[in-house]
């Protein structure tokens, strides 16, 4: 796909899809549940010149991938068609909980 800049809000629109598709497909290393369904992912800003800024947590503040994990989120969403430049953003604050979590992955989990 060729992507023309600037986008309309209705790119946006799906390039947001297809990052949320990207970001189903990376998985917590510690529980089998997508970073996606999890919570991880707070937020997902878009421009109109395809530049994507997301703000992201981990499950706590030691976790072993901390200073990896972005770097593999970003790698992931440059790649998805019409993504011009993605970074990635590791915020504490307000800190994870399970109740972020979508009901799929508590499903999954048996957390219901």
């Amino acid at each position: 796909m060729i992507q023309s800049y600037p986008l309309s809000q209705q790119a946006i629109k799906l390039l947001k899809a297809n990052i949320i598709k990207a970001l189903e497909g990376i998985y917590d290393p510690e529980i089998p549940v997508n970073i996606y369904d999890l919570g991880l992912i707070y937020h997902i800003n878009i421009d109109a010149a395809g530049n994507v800024k997301i703000e992201m947590t981990l499950t706590t503040p030691g976790c072993p991938v901390a200073q990896t994990f972005p770097s593999m989120v970003e790698n992931v969403v440059n790649n998805v068609p019409g993504v011009n430049e993605a970074s990635v953003e590791l915020v504490w604050d307000p800190p994870w909980t399970t109740e972020k979590m979508s009901e799929a992955a508590k499903l999954q989990l048996n957390i219901l």
